[in-house]
């Protein structure tokens, strides 16, 4: 009798996260014996862009933020005496650019504010690198946090949460209208004829609204997605409904399962009022994972990691991205009642575990250093794949975003021994199906490789 086949199953999204930096999520990375500390040069990023298209990631992005850290206690020196998050940051652009062009199908992401940049200029950049990548280019949406941003662009003070969501609400419908300012047949290049494009099929924007004006159309043709990937992380009320109303994928981090399960119904659950199928939408948590050969050995992994963790640092970073002194509290009482201007998501989360978990200000800082509330997952390839399966079948997820505790290693390991066992249970694609990253994100549905 022929054997029954195995049944049709979703298949999870895979993305790595970066810096152009020494660090990324956790501070331990730049201190990491099995670190590499490449972070200057091209090269680096490359290779790390190689290493995921190997394991056939959706794509890779790069988190971004336009100042110094010197938020807590009023003073960058301690950040910058033991490497903290945000010390050095290249340019992204540069950095993914140089990713694009040394590999072939893997997406590459970036990160850009609506509140310090102009919406030409930023329309042009990502329909730029879109054609310099054939199609593989994304845009990480975020409306920056920190009065230290703002006085870098000449301001004294950030914008207000909600108003600053209002301006990013206009900001992106400018770029997606400049981006749409040449048709996809516009260009005709025709050489005997000499017509070089259709006048008929380029436009201008002529927008006039509270916050821009904008007459257009964008001196880049439409690029081989037309619209390049929006990315969002958005975890206030008013951010939820910006990234169900644009977000494409939606990069979160949330310390439990409880708390992803939430999000994601949360989030999912917004989106018909903006006219869009659930599907339209890739929502993928944070995760930092740490793989051994037995679980023991991923549990050394991870408390060598933890132990590099300066003990303050935490706290540091926490202050930078709330937007908040955390100098002047008591580090041995729970996270006070209190109101940031900075990233909501985060400080939401940060808030549950202190008061669920009893957790004080001094932990919450040491746990923020380790990965700012990314959970860790622990184990050999096999225990990785049986978490990472159990999130995502009980629909906590569409995938994840890998974030690593050293590099390039976590990339290599969760690429050599992760993807395989992800793959083998048909939870994961072993070949790219299309050209573009638009192409990643549509989730084709597989039957499990057969066990040998």
């Amino acid at each position: 009798m022929p054997h029954a086949q195995s049944p049709i199953m979703k298949q999870m999204h895979l993305v790595g996260f970066m810096h152009s930096s020494h660090v990324v999520l956790s501070h331990a990375i730049w201190r990491h014996p099995q670190t590499e500390l490449g972070f200057l040069g091209a090269e680096f990023y490359q290779h790390i862009a190689q290493t995921l298209e190997r394991g056939k990631f959706d794509m890779v992005f790069f988190a971004d933020a336009l100042a110094f850290p010197d938020r807590h206690g009023n003073s960058f020196e301690l950040g910058l005496k033991y490497g903290a998050q945000g010390v050095v940051r290249l340019d992204p652009i540069l950095t993914a650019t140089a990713m694009a062009l040394a590999t072939q199908s893997i997406g590459v992401g970036i990160t850009r504010s609506t509140s310090y940049y102009q919406p030409y200029d930023l329309a042009r950049m990502f329909a730029s690198l879109d054609h310099l990548s054939k199609g593989r280019a994304a845009w990480n949406i975020v409306t920056s946090s920190r009065n230290s941003e703002a006085q870098n662009f000449g301001l004294e003070k950030h914008l207000e949460h909600d108003r600053r969501y209002e301006k990013a609400a206009e900001f992106v419908e400018v770029v997606t209208k400049l981006w749409d300012s040449w048709q996809d047949d516009a260009l005709i290049l025709d050489k005997e004829s000499g017509l070089f494009a259709d006048p008929s099929k380029v436009n201008y924007v002529n927008h006039v609204g509270e916050w821009f004006k904008v007459r257009g159309p964008l001196t880049v043709p439409r690029s081989p997605q037309g619209r390049p990937v929006l990315i969002q992380a958005g975890g206030s009320e008013r951010g939820k409904d910006f990234a169900a109303q644009w977000g494409e994928v939606i990069f979160e981090i949330k310390h439990t399962p409880a708390q992803m399960k939430a999000f994601y119904q949360d989030l999912k659950s917004r989106l018909g009022k903006f006219g869009r199928n659930p599907d339209e939408c890739k929502i993928l948590p944070a995760i930092t994972p740490f793989i051994g050969e037995t679980e023991a050995i991923a549990k050394e992994k991870q408390a060598l990691h933890n132990e590099l963790i300066h003990p303050e640092v935490g706290i540091f970073t926490l202050s930078s991205h709330m937007d908040y002194d955390f100098s002047q509290h008591d580090l041995d009482a729970p996270i006070a009642d209190i109101t940031v201007n900075g990233t909501q998501g985060i400080f939401q989360a940060a808030r549950e575990l202190s008061q669920s978990e009893g957790l004080t200000l001094r932990d919450i800082g040491k746990l923020y250093g380790q990965g700012v509330l990314t959970p860790h997952i622990v184990g050999t390839p096999e225990q990785i794949a049986d978490q990472l399966e159990a999130l995502f079948k009980d629909e906590t997820c569409d995938g994840f975003v890998i974030s690593p505790a050293y590099l390039p290693g976590t990339f290599t390991e969760f690429v050599d021994t992760v993807v395989p066992e992800l793959q083998r249970r048909g939870l994961f694609r072993t070949e790219y199906s299309g050209a573009t990253l638009k192409d990643h994100l549509r989730s084709p549905s597989v039957r499990p490789l057969a066990k040998v």
